[in-house]
């Protein structure tokens, strides 16, 4: 009887360990990543704001939902195996400058991404910024110290990367 009552001590321990760091980090952090692409910037923009067609080059997302738009900014909802999350566009400056937003409140996370494309001969320089939230502590342990605040960043970016090269002329 005494083991089961160790062990189940030691989970408790740790579990409040964790929900402690949890507590101690930023709720808050920033993130960026960039990619270099010989396309122009419009071919990028296209890319970025094709909405519906998400699904055909962006790994583990099954499906996009536009939604009613909301203030005047465009929405949808993105489903992948873990869940859904409705996004919404909050600014843009075509072909240079696109800012999109998490549009619920009542999930443990949050954050808006700006995408900034600098164009130079031959093609642009596309840098997306992370502003985000991370509401449960247990969430900003995993991110900061197993997942990474850049690793989303990092799989879009690789994947956009692949589907700009496929578009590409000549390609």
């Amino acid at each position: 009887m005494r083991r089961p009552l160790i062990a189940l001590g030691a989970v408790a321990v740790t579990g409040a360990s964790v929900f402690a760091l949890g507590r101690c980090l930023p709720l808050k952090h920033t993130a960026r990543r960039s990619l270099e692409v010989h396309r122009p910037p419009e071919a990028v923009w296209e890319t970025l704001t094709d909405i519906d067609r998400y699904p055909r080059w962006r790994p583990g997302l099954i499906r996009v939902e536009r939604l009613p738009d909301e203030r005047g900014r465009i929405r949808w909802r993105e489903y992948e195996s873990h869940g859904d999350v409705a996004y919404e566009l909050v600014d843009a400056t075509p072909p240079l400058r696109l800012v999109t937003a998490i549009a619920d409140p009542r999930l443990p996370f949050g954050g808006s991404w700006t995408y900034e494309i600098t164009p130079w001969p031959g093609g642009c320089t596309l840098t997306i910024v992370e502003r985000g939230e991370i509401r449960s502590p247990l969430f900003r342990v995993v991110a900061r110290f197993v997942t990474g605040y850049t690793a989303q960043l990092e799989r879009y970016l690789t994947a956009l990367g692949a589907r700009l090269a496929e578009e590409a002329p000549g390609a």
